[in-house]
């Protein structure tokens, strides 16, 4: 989005009246104004509505404090105990601080006054769909430090806390070419289908728009209709056309999910006894890949009428899959296949998740309990395997270091396919599992209601993996 100052425009911020349900009311902007909401920028801090200091942090002895109007969606600095000359400010960042404007409202504190501060600002732009955070920033007159405070915002769109972590992973989507952060590919799909499957479980439909954003300037990317040579790639953004679909009735989705999946299916070859390759032009079989088969034709399947050939596929895939040694005798999925035998390599969280989801699937296409069953076997085993565990929390094999770049979104996978079974087996028996992720990871979150890769804490970075994970775990957890 950029750090550059918007100017709402009175048409735009009709549309967005008409269009955009960000928040509960929205006011026409002025169109002279920086950014305007229910109030415009530099509003004097005398009209604000409501007071919190969400975070605050220390200078040469002076507080500098952030304090937002959760009514206005509005905020603005303060220093304390502070000298003649000293300056206070706000910045504003539209993609989670990543980058950001600076000094608005900056002021200097006068003699006689030991509290000072800046003029009220708007959090986020409502008729650009900007998603924003501030901080406060400070300087003592007689030093050239500088002080901020960590990024916070107002609860707009946060009153639970998967709708505050969704509204955090939407600050990481980059309008202008319609992916999250970095241009994440499978990562993105994941994000996406976290923000789809927020939509579901909460009603809260803000940012639908993301979903025909991400469709329409990607659609002729790579290989076209989401497809490329990563054939895993392809199968994760068929599962996000399918939830799609089913948030909103598009067929167009649907048709894109059914182009994923025989993009796939082209690549079944009949070395180790059949299975999908990695790659269109690498023969690896691997599990994830399989696995996202799998649960793509069986939820095509349910979702088209008199259909013959997804349900076969999905059939055709499992009883290969649970042949092919992946999964060992602990009940964990590897990695993959080498000379068509387990290849011993990581158990990957994901790879323990897709197959839960693909189960359920198949369970309601073809009312098999045993495959429940199986499910529940592999749940079983996964949400209580100690290489998965540190400490009774989801912890990758890689989270001794930062496991970039793919890693992050890995658990978030697990954590989907999880509460998917979790739903579809009538003692719900791991709920208690997942409350008890959601509310590790939810104490260790940042106040910008940005989670890192270690659920445990601390907040290492922010990245579109990292942050869908979450969701995905507040969605399953709700």
């Amino acid at each position: 989005m950029g750090a550059v100052i918007r100017r709402a425009s009175l048409a735009m911020a009709a549309a967005v009246l008409a269009a955009f349900p960000f928040a509960e009311t929205v006011s026409v902007a002025r169109a002279d104004s920086e950014v305007c909401n229910e109030e415009c920028d530099a509003l004097d801090p005398s009209k604000a509505t409501g007071d919190r200091t969400p975070v605050s942090t220390t200078l040469h002895g002076r507080t500098i404090g952030l304090h937002v109007d959760d009514g206005n969606a509005m905020g603005w600095a303060t220093i304390d105990d502070a000298s003649a000359g000293d300056e206070i400010w706000l910045d504003r960042s539209f993609d989670g601080g990543k980058t950001w404007e600076g000094r608005l409202g900056d002021t200097e504190a006068p003699e006689g006054n030991p509290g000072w501060r800046s003029q009220m600002y708007n959090v986020d732009d409502w008729a650009n769909r900007g998603i924003g955070a501030l901080r406060a920033c400070g300087k003592a007159a007689d030093r050239p430090e500088i002080a901020c405070t960590q990024w916070a915002r107002s609860d707009w769109n946060s009153s639970s806390p998967s709708k505050a972590a969704a509204t955090a992973t939407m600050m990481l989507f980059d309008r202008n070419t319609g992916l999250f952060e970095g241009n994440a590919w499978w990562t993105g799909a994941n994000a996406l289908t976290a923000v789809i499957d927020n939509m579901r479980v909460t009603g809260m439909r803000s940012y639908e728009y993301a979903i025909a954003e991400t469709y329409d300037r990607n659609i002729n990317s790579h290989g076209g209709n989401f497809t490329n040579e990563f054939l895993d790639d392809t199968g994760w953004w068929g599962l996000a056309w399918v939830a799609a679909y089913d948030l909103t009735g598009d067929s167009r989705y649907l048709e894109t999910a059914k182009v994923d999946a025989d993009h796939m299916n082209d690549h079944w070859t009949s070395d180790c006894g059949g299975g999908v390759t990695w790659k269109t032009d690498n023969g690896y079989k691997n599990a994830v890949t399989n696995e996202l088969f799998l649960q793509l034709n069986a939820a095509l399947h349910n979702r088209i009428p008199d259909d013959t050939q997804y349900l076969e596929r999905a059939q055709r895939e499992w009883d290969w899959f649970r042949g092919s040694g992946m999964i060992n005798d602990d009940k964990l999925v590897n990695d993959g296949l080498d000379a068509c035998k387990n290849n011993g390599q990581q158990t990957w969280s994901y790879n323990q998740g897709i197959p839960l989801g693909g189960l359920v699937e198949l369970n309601r296409a073809t009312g098999d309990d045993g495959l429940l069953e199986t499910a529940r076997e592999l749940a079983d085993a996964s949400t209580k395997a100690e290489a998965l565990h540190k400490d009774g929390v989801l912890t990758e094999p890689c989270e001794s270091g930062d496991c970039d770049p793919d890693g992050p979104s890995f658990k978030g996978a697990y954590v989907r396919g999880l509460g998917v079974l979790n739903d579809a087996l009538p003692d719900h028996p791991y709920a208690g599992y997942l409350k008890h992720q959601a509310e590790v990871a939810y104490e260790h979150r940042s106040p910008l209601d940005m989670y890192g890769v270690h659920w445990n804490g601390p907040v290492d970075k922010i990245s579109t993996g990292r942050q869908h994970s979450a969701l995905d775990l507040l969605n399953a957890a709700r």
